[in-house]
């Protein structure tokens, strides 16, 4: 049975272990950029899949992650940063990682094997069509990722496909696939290395180009962040203060006006007369802040 490239060992790995220190850091951090730079060739379709979860989302759908090990780590640091960063609500955001959180404490084992578990979980979470699923695995052949892919497909479910591996099982229900064609790992199998760096930067990009498509990122600012503590909030008033031109101070009295809001205190400060105008602009917006600031622009023309 031929070795897929993600169990193969790198040719350079070759006497590794004789090199001195600072050879085989140098080896790895090759290796390591190598694998990032297998990225680019999957732009396009890294793209297709960020419109079709911000059209999950956009429409009231759910993105879930499905994955096992080391994925599955990659995919839960993506997901649980999109609520904090760009204002989803948790509740739009499901993690299906094999094994549940008893799997945080020895990711090895069987819990990737278990395709009843993985059907169980997507039951569980109530997913049905209109939402979206992301699975990820490193061979493109994990049990429980595939089996998470055929019952939410059975469901009606969007699917979105990441494996480091050309040609494999994930690939032929997704309705995107991402092929990530990390080089041989210089530990042949070590999948939290090249793969896990390769798919970290592509869901990294994924998550945030749709984040910009819902319309919270405003001319590289988060405007759609949750502030719920002392360093946030103050990012909040510099973003303001930054896009609104206004003194952070006044910043932050506009962010109490709003509520928190960030769009909603750049919207006060551009003019709107109330939080409630502000939010009321928003929403016939779609979220978005530039068309909303736009159309705040016009009615004070037209006066």
């Amino acid at each position: 049975m031929a070795l897929t490239r993600t169990e193969q060992r790198n040719e350079n790995a070759l006497g590794l272990d004789e090199k001195s220190p600072e050879d085989i850091l140098r080896l790895l951090h090759e290796a390591q950029l190598e694998a990032a730079a297998s990225v680019a060739r999957a732009r396009d379709s890294i793209a297709k899949a960020s419109l079709l979860a911000a059209d999950t989302l956009a429409s009231g759908g759910r993105l879930a992650y499905a994955a096992a090990g080391s994925s599955g780590l990659m995919a839960m640091a993506d997901a649980l940063e999109l609520p904090g960063t760009y204002g989803i609500a948790p509740d739009r955001v499901v993690i299906l990682f094999a094994g549940g959180v008893a799997s945080l404490n020895r990711l090895a084992g069987t819990y990737e094997d278990d395709v009843s578990q993985a059907a169980r979980d997507i039951a569980a979470a109530g997913l049905m069509a209109g939402d979206c699923l992301i699975a990820i695995s490193a061979s493109g052949t994990t049990p429980y990722a595939l089996a998470a892919i055929d019952e939410a497909k059975k469901r009606g479910l969007k699917i979105v496909s990441i494996a480091n591996n050309p040609d494999v099982p994930m690939f032929e229900k997704a309705d995107v696939a991402i092929a990530l064609e990390t080089p041989a790992e210089m530990v042949a199998g070590s999948t939290r290395m090249g793969a896990g760096t390769a798919q970290k930067i592509a869901l990294n990009l994924l998550s945030t180009l749709m984040a910009i498509r819902l319309g919270h990122v405003h001319d590289g600012y988060m405007v759609n962040l949750v502030a719920d503590n002392i360093k946030l909030r103050e990012r909040a008033a510099r973003i303001v203060s930054a896009i609104s031109a206004c003194d952070v101070d006044d910043a932050a009295k506009l962010l109490e006006a709003s509520g928190g809001s960030v769009k909603s205190a750049i919207l006060l400060a551009a003019g709107a007369t109330s939080a409630e105008n502000a939010s009321d602009l928003l929403e016939s917006n779609q979220q978005r802040l530039r068309p909303a600031l736009s159309e705040l622009k016009e009615s004070h023309g037209s006066r």
